[in-house]
């Protein structure tokens, strides 16, 4: 049967680490996932107001669709410079590709933004947003484990009428193939079945990781846009105003066309754990990392296998959204 990895986290994938950094001023947040070696990346983009930086670097045509790192930010289009300062630290470590002697290495940083701008943090920055530097920060603080919830790019997130966050999951398969998820979750719709309580994705639960709460009954899912009366009022329908960003990283040996047939599976995930997803008002982007650390070899069964690695993919990321709400369901603005 598989189970989660030991931190339950997107960092059971061997050779990745995960740094936050947050203003609590500005309420908002950056985080990182950094794989130095440079992995194999894909990226899937479904919503219809997407923020993105580098994304078509990984188009599986291009020349060098890997990536050293991917950041997510809050901050909108201001987030996007929070990248700026993920390739500026990443550099100075020797990170990234050389195409001329004694140039400065260059990291590969492809990223996606959330829109928290309307949370009622300081965003009077004036020509300085603070997301070069947040991204910097993220870069110091990256390791192994990290906190969930209203944290880095979760800082300032909402899903739907609630708090949003930062989550996270895994699950090992055997044989060394391992999944993780990471989310930033900001969706306009509900994660919540009609009670307020159940989580769309409470199938999908290991070992009550998110409350262990199932439905008392039957349920409607009949509403197509539950409460759009409030969301419409908190300023929640207007195109770009959310969105859902992930990362999936596994341990297999994906080429770039592989890993974004990953990504696309991943979505599924979020239409689990979300009601709706994918709308106009949202950004969601799903991005794949492969370590290549495990071949899954050449045959009959490669397709197999990759199909398996992306069902897992939109299980972990399905429990990844629940996690980020739940772990910030205590947090209370400042």
């Amino acid at each position: 049967m598989p189970r989660p990895g030991p931190r339950n986290l997107i960092t059971d994938v061997p050779g990745l680490s995960v740094g936050c950094a947050q203003d609590e001023t500005v309420r908002t947040g950056v985080t990182v996932i950094l794989c130095p070696e440079g992995w194999s990346a894909a990226v899937d983009v479904r919503g219809g107001g997407p923020g993105v930086r580098e994304t078509e670097t990984l188009s599986p045509e291009n020349s060098f669709s890997r990536a050293h790192a991917i950041c997510l930010s809050g901050g909108s289009v201001f987030g996007l410079g929070a990248a700026d300062g993920v390739v500026s630290a990443l550099s100075v470590r020797d990170v990234g590709l050389r195409l001329a002697a004694g140039s400065p290495a260059i990291p590969i940083v492809p990223g996606a933004v959330l829109h928290d701008l309307g949370n009622g943090g300081d965003k009077a920055w004036g020509v300085a947003p603070p997301y070069r530097a947040l991204g910097m920060a993220a870069v110091e603080a990256a390791g192994q484990d990290f906190a969930l919830g209203a944290v880095g790019a979760g800082r300032g997130a909402m899903a739907g009428l609630i708090k949003g966050g930062l989550g996270s999951a895994s699950i090992d398969l055997g044989g060394g193939l391992i999944v993780g998820a990471l989310v930033a979750a900001n969706p306009v719709g509900s994660v919540f079945m009609p009670d307020g309580e159940t989580f769309w994705a409470w199938p999908f639960e290991i070992d009550g990781e998110y409350g262990g709460r199932i439905p008392a009954g039957p349920v409607s899912a009949t509403d197509p846009l539950p409460d759009d009366s409030k969301l419409g009022a908190a300023g929640r329908l207007r195109a770009g105003a959310n969105t859902t960003l992930a990362v999936i990283a596994v341990t297999a040996d994906l080429t770039t066309a592989e890993a974004k047939r990953v990504a696309m599976m991943a979505h599924d995930g979020m239409g689990r754990a979300v009601r709706p997803a994918h709308t106009t008002f949202d950004g969601d982007v799903v991005f794949a990392l492969a370590s290549g650390a495990v071949a899954l070899g050449a045959g009959p069964t490669r397709p197999v296998d990759i199909s398996r690695l992306g069902a897992a993919a939109a299980d972990c990321l399905a429990r990844a959204i629940a996690r980020a709400v739940y772990e910030a369901r205590d947090f209370r603005e400042l």
